[in-house]
């Protein structure tokens, strides 16, 4: 820095220190848009770090795993392979789900291990609790487990300490026989590998085998397996849970951006009133002989310095918010995608530099117009406000003309960028700043249709100081446009999204009342409940029909896939299907000849496909598909597909959940008490019709609370920009207020007339936000959605969300005016036309 631009950058420096409300304005808003960032980016890592440490302790060093079908791999097999593959390191493994029913019905993962193959894999047991005398409990007494020291720090338990569990149809307990500080992830039952076989029921079979192997002995081991088996790299369960979860994760982070956006508003109408205020001081620099450019860099390293500052209390906010933001992404992933225990929010390098980076860049691009605008004027017109007013005028049909090329380059980008998500945000933001800078020409056309709609005084000066204040007001309502019309997209959104999820449901949940087990991971039940309970529950008075159902995940050509075993009879009317061909009646025959039908999110991932790869029992198997079908609970896909047909390919006759139909003129609740009697020691859920649907929708509206947050900080940011474009107007017209007041008008007419304008702006910026919400939530429905998650959606055209921000707008607004009133109060006349 030269001699020349020291003293410019200390005499900004002492401007913004002397307008400390306006620079805490700009801080706080820069700040809300960083934080908010960083809140979901520090959630985001968090869960997925989390989610290494839990996959850590289950996998450890192994490089590969021998995988089956859903009933796994035969115990019998471990033997015969680690006979054959000589040095081959590999160990045997169990794995499964329970409830804690003391710990409100937490799910757990069971991990059953052999111990004396475990050493090269996992490091889970120190040496001093292996040899300690009372371990052998651990494979002569069932039910014998260890859990780790933070679960056990968490919920006061100590060694010797009973778990009451559900697995599966059935009660047990588990005894905690040790704690270590080295099991990773707090979710997980460490249990010898018979106990495990032995609580899960799962006798004679493994979940997996673990292998420590270089690829080619992997590649000599699988031309030993046998048909339904094969060898998948323990990579893939990472790289799967971070597909699962990308797009829902970059959807996050896409709108977390938008409330950036508007603090970049803010930060563009503070930099341009720190400009205005100091037009005569620039004026005198400029005639003393200091360049434009100097200027231009003065104005622009404020920015960056005040971005850096912006950034760093944004960080250290976001930090807090992301452990509000945690639990509602951790809830997420966990009802829809698989088990995840997340207890601390780490703030990474990566994080932070790209806060800094946002921070600075938003503050500093926010500063290039307002710093051209100063560095290019000449030193005469610099020094009058009139011409600044003029040239604003001047250019608002242009920059509204690059607004909208900027909002159809915007919609040709995302129209024409095929499936790529990042390039459809990067659309979406440049057709959303585009509508942004068509805003200060159409609020000039509202103003001027609104000025001959009354002829008093106030609403005539009112409209005109509008319009004559255009470089103050005008970015201000942009900002609370944006603010808004996001607001209206996503409300529009959720609802249309709610009403499609609910009409599903209302097709779907045919049957009166469901039985199941109160273990899921991922929105899926994860037990085996006994195929005896079909019959059981038949022979109760009053049932008509009993529906067993399955639901399990099977190995596809693209990695897991949700199967769905139904009866093909029961479903065949059901409203929820997009066949491919034929009536309903003949592409059921169909499916219960051996065809499937599979969900439009498994179509998304798949691509439009007549037939369908699956891993079976007896190796893979190529099915036919004949239709596709509505499904909202789960992204991933989905395969129906008749139980008879499944049972022909897989050896698994156990059930997922049963679905009751009451005989006509039954009372379901009455029914639902019976059955309930039937099942009691058994731990089932059972839940009426309208109890599941409740429970679904209240997962629904869990999922979008984030979502939510999201808006209202939106508007937050918004109001500080209204508030701060209002003080600047109220500063800059000190001495037309003043001599109003000298000519007649009270100060109640004041405070009327600065309510009044602050009433029209949010009225216009509300206006405009109604075509740009609209817009922006068609884009969300047909574009975001179906290219994240593959999903259908109807718009539901409701006046709510319009209303809302209408409301919204207009209270923001006025409460915004509020502070600047009560300063009008203070205000002296002589003192303020003395002013300049």
């Amino acid at each position: 820095m030269n001699r020349t631009m020291k003293p410019l950058f200390r005499a900004g420096l002492r401007d913004l220190i002397r307008r400390p409300l306006f620079s805490g304005l700009m801080l706080v808003g820069l700040a809300l848009g960083v934080a908010v960032v960083t809140a979901i980016d520090l959630a985001s890592q968090s869960a997925l770090r989390a989610f290494e440490v839990s996959t850590a302790t289950v996998v450890g060093r192994a490089t590969h795993r021998v995988v089956g079908g859903p009933t796994g791999v035969p115990e019998g097999l471990y033997i015969e392979l680690r006979a054959a593959a000589g040095s081959m390191q590999m160990a045997p493994v169990v794995e499964g789900v329970v409830s804690a029913l003391d710990f409100d019905e937490r799910p757990m993962r069971v991990l059953g291990i052999d111990i004396f193959a475990e050493a090269p894999f996992r490091d889970q047991l120190s040496p001093g609790l292996v040899f300690d005398p009372d371990f052998q409990q651990f494979f002569t007494k069932p039910g014998m487990a260890i859990i780790g020291e933070e679960f056990a720090k968490a919920n006061q338990l100590a060694p010797g300490a009973e778990l009451a569990v559900q697995v599966n149809d059935r009660l047990e307990r588990i005894t905690v026989l040790g704690i270590v500080s080295t099991l990773g992830s707090s979710d997980v039952l460490l249990m010898d590998i018979a106990g495990a076989q032995e609580l899960l029921g799962t006798s004679g079979r493994l979940t997996r085998i673990d292998l420590l192997a270089d690829p080619d002995s992997v590649a000599a081991l699988r031309t030993q397996l046998p048909p339904g088996l094969r060898i998948v790299s323990s990579s893939e369960q990472r790289d799967t849970a971070d597909q699962l979860t990308s797009a829902f994760r970059l959807n996050l982070s896409a709108l977390s951006l938008l409330a950036l956006v508007v603090g970049f508003f803010l930060v563009y109408n503070t930099m341009t009133f720190s400009v205005l205020s100091r037009r005569p001081v620039l004026g005198i620099l400029r005639s003393l002989g200091v360049t434009g450019r100097q200027i231009f860099a003065q104005i622009v390293l404020e920015a960056i310095l005040v971005g850096f500052l912006g950034s760093f209390i944004g960080i250290l906010f976001g930090v807090l918010l992301a452990h509000f933001a945690l639990g509602l992404v951790t809830r997420t992933i966990n009802d829809f995608y698989f088990l995840l225990t997340v207890r601390e929010v780490t703030l990474t390098t990566s994080v932070a530099v790209k806060a800094i980076a946002l921070g600075v860049g938003a503050g500093g691009l926010a500063s290039v117009i307002p710093a051209l605008e100063a560095a290019r004027v000449p030193p005469v017109q610099v020094l009058r406000r009139s011409d600044l007013e003029q040239g604003a005028r001047v250019w608002v049909p242009r920059v509204g003309l690059f607004g909208l090329g900027l909002a159809v380059a915007g919609s040709a980008l995302f129209l024409l960028s095929d499936n790529s998500l990042p390039l459809t945000f990067i659309g979406i933001l440049l057709v959303v700043l585009g509508l942004a800078l068509i805003v200060p020409f159409a609020t000039l056309a509202f103003l001027r249709l609104l000025r001959p709609l009354s002829s008093r005084i106030l609403w005539r000066l009112a409209v005109r100081g509008l319009a004559r204040q255009l470089s103050r007001v005008g970015i201000a309502i942009a900002a609370l446009m944006v603010a808004l019309s996001v607001t209206i997209g996503i409300a529009l959104m959720i609802a249309s999204f709610r009403s499609t999820v609910q009409n599903w449901l209302d097709i779907t949940l045919y049957s009166d009342i469901y039985v199941s087990s109160p273990a899921a991971i991922g929105n899926r039940p994860q037990a085996d409940l006994s195929p005896s309970l079909e019959a059981r529950l038949a022979r109760l008075e009053g049932v008509a029909t009993v529906e067993a159902i399955r639901t399990v995940q099977v190995l596809g050509e693209k990695g897991e896939l949700d199967l769905t075993a139904v009866d093909p009879r029961r479903v065949r009317d059901a409203g929820i299907y997009r066949l491919a061909s034929g009536s309903a009646r003949q592409v059921w025959d169909r499916v219960r000849q051996g065809a499937v039908l599979i969900s439009e999110s498994l179509e998304f991932r798949y691509g439009t496909t007549e037939t369908l790869v699956l891993q079976t029992d007896a190796g893979e198997v190529t099915f036919d598909v004949v239709g596709i079908f509505y499904d909202y609970s789960s992204d991933r896909g989905t395969v129906l597909m008749s139980r008879d047909i499944y049972l022909e390919n897989w050896d698994d006759p156990a059930l997922s959940s049963l679905g009751v139909e009451a005989l006509p003129g039954i009372d379901t609740y009455k029914l639902a008490e019976s059955i309930r009697a039937e099942l009691s020691g058994t731990g089932l859920i059972v839940h009426e019709n309208q109890q599941i649907r409740e429970e679904a929708m209240r997962i629904f509206d869990r999922t979008f609370a984030i979502t939510q947050s999201l808006r209202v900080l939106a508007v937050v940011v918004a109001f500080i920009g209204v508030l701060s474009a209002l003080l600047a107007l109220q500063l800059d017209r000190r001495r037309e207020y003043a001599t109003l007041e000298a000519i007649g008008l009270d100060p109640k007419g004041l405070e009327r007339l600065t309510y009044l304008e602050t009433a029209l702006m949010g009225i216009s910026a509300s206006l405009m936000a109604l075509p740009t919400g609209l817009l922006l939530a068609l884009i969300l429905i047909h574009v975001i959605n179906v290219r994240s998650f593959g999903w259908t959606i109807q718009l539901t055209p409701v006046a709510g969300p319009f209303l809302q921000a209408i409301l919204v707008g207009l209270v923001a607004s006025l409460a915004a005016a509020v502070y600047p009133v009560s300063r009008l109060r203070k205000m002296t006349v002589a003192e303020s036309i003395r002013g300049e």
